[in-house]
């Protein structure tokens, strides 16, 4: 795909995107109106720092093809924050919390793509599988109770807002995605994610070093992982053993969602991100007006299959 077709197609999605949040915030303003506030503003961007974090570690995986994905993302993300939390009680300085949790997560990425690139495992069976085990052995060392005793530094810096905005998302979440941005359109190692899931087969023929860059893109998804969950320890106030559940689901859904085609190759994070914010300011309207859990899980699913189908008729029209 050229250049000027990526690109209308970029504008498209997030075209789509912009309507569909401007649609849901006047239907969420005129079911109830005191809904919407600074407060409010803040809740959304809090829960969408986590989830965009994981999406974009997803993101990367996905672009890079060879059937690509990490289910893991949920139960990586939940393990790194109770071996960080752990270790203080093994006698690790509270300073270094966040190394050793972004270190956790950066080894179990690390192993995905061990198993992916070296032992040639299907990527779906391959991190179905090491979800288990990281959301097992998360809830096993704890035996499902939070581990409170976070570093007081970290408070003020994961409770922070300025004009509205959680200091975590300024901080984390608008480097990450514009660093993302920038590697994918003006660097050598971008530009070979994007070749390597458009045609893997050509890519090697090339010479570009595929299973190395797919090992470091795992790599990158598990540092994700464990950044969001330093930014849980840090909101929190403690280490949860579950507090990575369903991600791996909704980081799915919000990169499907963003305009990156699931077979990779084709898409970027800009698009990610405003999915992300889409999915997190609905199902926080949906949450004000007290729908059951079961129909926003419904509704967010509708959601994936109508922005899809009208992505794909625009298409087919244009």
């Amino acid at each position: 795909m050229n250049k000027p077709l990526k690109l209308a197609r970029a504008n498209r999605i997030l075209m789509l995107l912009a309507l569909l949040w401007v649609f849901v915030v006047l239907l969420f303003a005129a079911l109830r109106p005191t809904m919407f506030s600074p407060s409010t503003v803040t809740t959304v961007l809090q829960f969408s720092t986590i989830l965009a974090l994981v999406s974009l570690g997803q993101c990367l995986v996905i672009l890079a093809g060879g059937a690509g994905i990490d289910l893991s993302v949920g139960g990586t993300m939940s393990l790194s924050v109770v071996l960080a939390m752990m270790s203080m009680k093994l006698g690790v300085p509270p300073d270094l919390v966040p190394l050793v949790c972004i270190a956790c997560g950066t080894l179990l990425g690390m192993f995905n793509g061990f198993l992916v690139t070296r032992l040639k495992i299907l990527p779906l069976i391959a991190t179905l599988g090491t979800l288990f085990i990281y959301s097992g052995m998360a809830l096993a060392l704890t035996g499902g109770a939070a581990q409170s005793g976070a570093p007081e530094w970290l408070l003020p810096w994961g409770r922070g807002v300025v004009m509205s905005l959680p200091l975590p998302f300024i901080t984390l979440v608008v480097p990450a995605f514009a660093v993302a941005a920038l590697l994918l359109v003006y660097t050598a190692w971008g530009r070979w994610l994007i070749a390597m899931g458009f045609n893997e087969r050509s890519a090697r023929l090339v010479g570009i070093p595929v299973d190395r860059a797919r090992l470091l893109v795992y790599g990158l998804s598990g540092l994700l992982a464990g950044l969001a969950g330093l930014v849980s320890v840090a909101w929190l106030g403690s280490g949860r053993p579950n507090i990575g559940q369903n991600l791996e689901l909704e980081s799915l859904t919000a990169v499907m969602l963003g305009g990156v085609a699931i077979s990779g190759g084709v898409g970027g994070v800009g698009g990610v991100l405003a999915a992300v914010i889409l999915l997190v300011t609905l199902k926080t309207g949906l949450l004000q007006l007290n729908v059951n859990t079961v129909w926003q899980v419904g509704i967010v699913g509708a959601l994936l299959i109508t922005v899809l189908l009208i992505e794909r008729l625009t298409k087919r029209w244009s």
